[in-house]
């Protein structure tokens, strides 16, 4: 029986010379010199190239592109001068003895090697993209995560269950995929977000410490880092506290960034409040990369001339400032630009002064008192050519708009050359003490911050009948560079606690939370453990791993932009007997 393979196309090195091999593979090119054809055979693990000569081997005549083929020769070392550095196996080629063509190719509709190809052509032919080098190591650096995940979890006494995908609608949340029923016509499951209740139900069966790598399904407009169907890596534990929580993750994403990139990273991760992340930061993901800190002039500017700042202190807001250094050379349209950056985060306008020349130019510069400038020099560092950007709100907006426009604002000095953010620093911090309610003022409501299910702060709980927004949650966000890469929260396990969430200060209807959680606080009053847990996003995870901003760059067979699948062409339409069978009539009209 023959042999298709001895060896990968990344393994031969100079001690494996005058070695009879057998390769396999694809060809990822073909040249021709001085009567010999010389291909690089390609397989998932690298490249090995090939020398023939098709006077004896007339079937090197016909190799084109992506044919796949077995060669039987020799390994032997590359002539003098022409060693590539850049192969693993650039030392050595393959003198072929023997060529057998396996299977021919269409052409492919894009070169393999080409790096500008559209995405969508990309998602189209995906089982050809797959064979691209990026994508294989991106595919293989994820299989390496989830084994040290797996791993860790293992030796930390988890036990990896699986929970169902066809689920119960809570529809307090993102928007769900609905799944109708055939068996109960006009009855629906939906695909889970997350499998949170249940494995509180798995804590209060006495499982004690659960973990998978979960799926979880949304139907929310997508960008880079969203997909309809993304993985989680999502864990729950009994009997803990908040710090039991941060150590076994960051023993975790210690073991994970050894054995992915070979790094140590420093653990202990810094725990930052909420509220010093939103007024240094305007975010409570940020990225603290490059420096660019919010600053709080409330009581430089609270009996000042300038009638717009004056007003919003009078009103119970803030004025907050920031200095993007250097960007005093915008344009007007680059000005208008950001005002409208602004807008879109709830400001109304944007006040700014530039340091140009010597002077302070902007339309309000006029309003400021000598001590109001010596505050701004002094707390923002100001120097020649430093543009001011201003916010003056309520806290949390404030906050919010310099939080967008500091991003924009890096954004745009990193593509002047201004701003070098470090790619190789990897910014872990835990994010936590949240507030557990927020008040919605649009629908005039309160909402949970995070989700219903999260625990006060015990010394905070005689506040959640008088001052429920000031009460903080037992919520943690694991951030990184920018991105939050988890979050999670020690749970309420009291019924009565729980009840008292969902009716007194969230207001739901005691009919409807028995509808939609009622098994959940039923399954709470036969000895729930004290419990918490948190889920990690793995596709945002391996992203950062390899790179990419993008998760779909991660994910063998990712959705486009529009939640389309473009290899199969699916969503599609279903046969008119399927949607009798379920009892479902679709209105043509709306497609």
């Amino acid at each position: 029986m023959k042999t298709h393979r001895t060896h990968h196309c990344a393994q031969l090195r100079k001690t494996d010379i005058s070695q009879k091999i057998v390769l396999s593979g694809w060809v990822a090119s073909r040249r021709d010199h001085g009567g010999l054809a010389f291909v690089d055979l390609r397989d998932r693990e690298g490249l090995t190239q090939i020398v023939l000569d098709p006077q004896k081997l007339p079937a090197a005549h016909d190799l084109r592109s992506e044919f796949v083929i077995r060669i039987e020769g020799e390994v032997v070392a590359r002539p003098e001068g022409t060693v590539n550095t850049k192969l693993a196996t650039g030392e050595i080629e393959v003198r072929a003895e023997q060529l057998e063509i396996l299977n021919k190719s269409e052409t492919p509709p894009y070169p393999l090697d080409e790096e500008n190809v559209g995405e969508d052509l990309r998602l189209q032919y995906r089982y050809l993209d797959l064979r691209r080098p990026a994508m294989a190591r991106n595919l293989r650096t994820r299989h390496r995560v989830c084994k040290t995940v797996r791993d860790y979890m293992d030796e930390q006494g988890f036990l990896e269950i699986e929970t169902p995908i066809l689920f119960k609608s809570t529809p307090e949340g993102a928007r769900e995929y609905i799944v109708p029923s055939r068996t109960n016509p006009g009855l629906f499951f939906a695909l889970p977000q997350s499998p949170q209740q249940f494995k509180q139900l798995l804590m209060v069966a006495g499982v004690d410490k659960y973990f998978q790598l979960a799926r979880c399904f949304r139907d929310e407009d997508l960008r880079a880092d969203r997909q309809p169907e993304f993985t989680q890596i999502d864990l729950e534990m009994s009997f803990i506290t908040r710090e039991d929580i941060y150590r076994l993750i960051e023993g975790m994403l210690k073991r994970v960034w050894k054995e992915a990139l070979s790094l140590e990273i420093v653990t202990p991760f810094e725990r930052v409040t909420y509220h010093d992340v939103m007024d240094s930061y305007g975010s409570d993901k940020p990225d603290r990369r490059f420096e660019m800190r919010l600053q709080d002039f409330t009581e430089t500017f609270k009996a000042s001339t300038f009638k717009v700042f004056a007003g919003a202190v009078a009103a119970g807001g803030v004025v907050k400032a920031m200095n993007a250094k250097g960007l005093a050379c915008v344009t007007q349209s680059q000005i208008d630009l950001l005002t409208e950056q602004a807008k879109t985060a709830g400001a109304k306008g944007l006040a700014w002064i530039k340091v140009e020349g010597g002077t302070w130019k902007s339309p309000i510069v006029k309003f400021f008192s000598e001590a109001e400038k010596a505050a701004l020099t002094e707390k923002l560092k100001l120097e020649e050519g430093d543009l001011i950007l201003f916010a003056a709100d309520q806290w949390a907006s404030a906050c919010e708009v310099l939080g967008k426009l500091r991003l924009v604002v890096a954004e745009m000095l990193t593509k002047m050359g201004k701003l070098s953010v470090p790619k190789d620093r990897y910014d872990f911090f835990w994010v936590v003490d949240f507030p557990l309610i927020t008040y919605d003022h649009v629908a005039q409501r309160h909402s949970a911050t995070h989700h219903p299910f999260t625990s006060p702060v015990e010394e905070d709980v005689p506040l959640l009948a008088t001052h429920p927004t000031k009460v903080r949650g037992q919520h943690y966000d694991i951030v990184l560079n920018g991105v939050e890469l988890g979050g999670g929260s020690i749970r309420i396990h009291q019924p009565e606690v729980q009840k008292r969430i969902f009716e007194d200060i969230l207001k739901i209807p005691k009919e409807i939370a028995e509808t939609r959680f009622g098994y959940l606080i039923k399954a709470l009053g036969y000895g729930a453990p004290p419990h918490g847990g948190i889920a990690l996003g793995l596709d945002r995870l391996v992203a950062i791993l390899c790179g990419t901003e993008s998760i779909r760059e991660v994910i063998a067979f990712p959705k486009n932009a529009r939640a389309q699948d473009l290899m199969t062409s699916s969503p599609a339409e279903v046969e008119p007997r399927q949607l009798r069978e379920l009892k479902i009539q679709v209105e043509t009209g709306n497609r």
